[in-house]
């Protein structure tokens, strides 16, 4: 697989073309989001650059069994059971990597292979081969090995995905590309896949087109995984009820505009992904979409002036794609599908020059199986412009495998044959590297040709690359760019995150105990499906069960929490409870219950817990109330024992209230931008008499627009005094 190593992150997120200006003014703040994101990444995913040259011939291979011995000057053979050695690894903007995939006629992989048995063409001139390295495994950890580590933080995660033994899986489940049921359909080969053909060693991420960059994490965790691909819904064509504030901006544009929009946002999510994925480590990574495929053209039958009144057919009189009725309409329509594929294209190969910059295999799955419609048939598309749809959407999904080294799972079936051979893939390659000749910022595309001179060989590998433009081998020159502190974009996904529980949201505080132990706080509320959440599933929830163990006392609490009953106080509903434990690392497993039995969801928290008593300065985990109305805001402020809620999401018409405990100094506690950048310091008091909080302020909601924002809280004002940010979503 092809990658030309590079530090730029999304360089020509928006490509001229014939797009209206609506679209791109609605994907801007989606698209520098992202940008900031990349930006910001932490310095564990970043690769720092070889500082020793790199052999100038290909590495000796070992011996064979009954090979000859090494000739007088050649390196001794190495020890079979020493650690395999790392490759070395060479930066620059003109260094060119190459997966090649090498099997014989009967498809099993050929693993024997010599740096000198393989001929790299860039463009019809051969290239010498730098770098060689055979990758070869298979998910399973050595004989000996202690059982595969747990994914259960960002350290933890980045290590892992460096070993040469670990294969790494991204799928990404397209829903404005897939209709629902054909999600429903491609449910149980997935979850089939996953059971049966992923190693224990194997790490696995899902991700959605909205999903910011940072709340996508990988786990090892079949059953988590197995758990959100059952919850999947494809939303392809529909457009009521928006999910969320994004989609309400242009709930009410035409139908085209709408599709438009989608494919903006989904083929920008991957590119964010390759560059996020390219951070991680230099080997094969694999990306799973799971789409139907993309087009810019929306036939005259299935346009709306109003995405949000349904399909209701409005072009169906003023043209169509019918030569012999309506030669001018024809004409016409062949004129938007002309512009519309081209600018898709051009979407289309942005995602696929990241992916080879960054060693990424795009393995395109379409979920429909042997298509043979595009459209249904109370749609009235008719069967030529269906097919000709239908054609396209294919093709789209075939040019990006095949750019990318991947496959295009498409008009089959047996969808478990594709991801089985997907697997075989990830499981035997060979990384080739060599310094390109030709000029590296050229901005062509150079064509790549890997052959192998033993016969009967078949080799796959990518088609080529597209170079550097002058402009993005400037940005790439200059150095990375100074984002936010690490903490801004954790507390920004916390929004997201949260968003999505389905049934029950969870908080955790804390707060010093006489006994020289924390008092940790637990409050669960029922998600209700509100705007801008996922819609509730399953019974309502009558109670939670909380077990808390920690490292040096085990088990420390077990107990239901039920739903707390009506009060005068305002509460976001469910239940709170508090226990005592020791200062470190714990953990908090916790389980919604349904009302008529059974367990609706659960979920493990890992909690670092504070030592109030030994440092200096301790900032607690803000707790947030909300209340509709005035009222409800006086009776929060004298009610010492209120219960938080574990929303981020909040109208303008709403009365927000933060409180904190702090010890250590007086606290500072001011708003911020989603950049991490201060708007405006807020007025902090004494929280109420028998509050296991020090502090409160009033969030103005009034007066802030809608979007996404920070609050700070610190103790004093000195620039490395300990702080939390709390992120929240305002709405109109």
């Amino acid at each position: 697989m092809l990658r030309i190593v590079m530090l730029s992150s999304l360089l020509r997120m928006i490509r001229p073309g014939f797009r209206s200006a609506v679209v791109f003014l609605m994907l801007s703040a989606t698209l520098v989001g992202a940008a900031a994101q990349q930006a910001s990444a932490p310095a564990g995913q970043t690769r720092p650059a070889q500082t020793n040259p790199p052999p100038q011939g290909p590495p000796p291979a070992p011996p064979q069994d009954g090979a000859a011995q090494p000739q007088q000057g050649q390196p001794p053979p190495q020890d079979p059971n020493a650690p395999p050695a790392q490759p070395t690894f060479r930066t620059g903007i003109n260094f060119v990597r190459v997966d090649a995939i090498v099997s014989d006629n009967k498809g099993r992989p050929v693993a024997d292979l010599k740096p000198e048995d393989f001929e790299v063409m860039e463009d019809g001139k051969p290239q010498s081969i730098e770098t060689f390295k055979l990758i070869r495994v298979d998910g399973n950890p050595p004989p000996g090995e202690a059982a595969p580590r747990e994914i259960n933080s960002i350290y933890a995660e980045e290590s892992e995905a460096r070993r040469d033994d670990v294969r790494l899986f991204v799928i990404f489940f397209d829903d404005y590309h897939v209709r629902l049921g054909a999600s429903l359909a491609v449910k149980d080969p997935l979850v089939k896949f996953i059971e049966t053909q992923v190693g224990p060693l194997d790490m696995i991420a899902m991700m959605y087109p909205l999903d910011p960059l940072r709340a996508v994490s990988f786990t090892r965790n079949k059953k988590a995984v197995i758990q959100q691909i059952l919850s999947w819904q494809g939303r392809k064509y529909q457009y009521i009820p928006p999910r969320n504030v994004f989609e309400e901006q242009y709930a009410n544009y035409p139908v085209e505009v709408v599709e438009k929009i989608r494919n903006q946002v989904s083929l920008s999510a991957l590119r964010g992904l390759m560059t996020r994925l390219g951070g991680m480590r230099e080997g094969r990574k694999t990306v799973i979409v799971v789409a139907e495929g993309y087009t810019d053209y929306v036939p005259p039958q299935m346009r709306g002036t109003n995405a949000q009144s349904g399909i209701k057919g409005v072009g169906t009189s003023a043209m169509t794609a019918d030569a012999s009725v309506d030669p001018v309409g024809a004409m016409a329509e062949d004129r938007t599908r002309f512009f519309g594929d081209m600018d898709i294209r051009m979407l289309m190969r942005d995602v696929t020059t990241d992916a080879n910059r960054n060693n990424v295999s795009l393995y395109m799955l379409d979920p429909r199986g042997l298509a043979g419609f595009e459209f249904d048939i109370n749609e009235g598309v008719g069967l030529t412009a269906d097919s000709s749809s239908l054609r396209t959407t294919q093709d789209s999904l075939r040019v990006m495998a095949d750019e990318t080294d991947g496959r295009a799972i498409v008009n089959r079936n047996d969808l478990g044959g594709g991801l089985a051979q997907m697997m075989r893939d990830a499981s035997a390659y060979y990384l080739i590297g060599y310094s390109s000749a030709a000029a590296p910022t050229d901005g062509r595309f150079h064509q790549i040709r890997v052959r192998v001179k033993r016969p009967g060989i078949e080799v796959r590998a990518r088609r080529g690359y597209w170079a550097l433009r002058p402009d993005e081998a400037a940005a790439v020159t200059a150095g990375p760019k100074v984002g936010p502190p690490p903490d801004v974009n954790v507390a920004l996904s916390e929004i997201a995150k949260i968003a999505r529980a389905k049934t029950v949201r969870t908080w955790v505080g804390y707060a010093p105990d006489a006994s020289g132990k924390t008092r940790v706080m637990f409050s669960w509320e029922p998600v209700t499906g509100g705007p801008g959440e996922a819609p509730s599933v399953g019974e309502p929830v009558s109670q939670v069960t909380v077990m808390a163990v920690n490292e040096s006392e085990g088990p420390v609490y077990r107990g239901k929490v039920p739903a707390a009953a009506a009060s005068a106080t305002p509460s976001p509903g469910g239940g709170q409870t508090s226990f005592l434990i020791a200062p470190g690392a714990a953990q908090v497993k916790v389980s919604a219950e349904a009302t008529g039995g059974g367990v609706l969801q659960s979920d493990l928290i890992d909690l670092a817990v504070p030592d109030f008593a030994k440092d200096a300065q301790v900032v607690g985990t803000p707790a947030l109330f909300r209340a509709r109305t005035a009222r409800d805001l006086q009776a929060l402020a004298t009610a010492a024992n209120a219960q938080p809620t574990a929303a981020r999401q909040f109208s303008r018409t709403e009365k927000l209230l933060l409180r904190v405990h702090i010890t250590g100094g007086e606290p500072a506690i001011r708003l911020m931008s989603q950049t991490g950048d201060g708007m405006s310091p807020l007025v902090v008091r004494a929280a109420p008499p028998g509050s296991p909080f020090t502090h409160e302020v009033e969030i103005p909601l009034a007066s802030l627009p809608a979007g996404d924002f920070l609050i700070e809280v610190k103790v004093g004002s000195a620039p490395d005094a300990p702080r939390r940010l709390t992120g929240v979503k305002v709405t109109g």
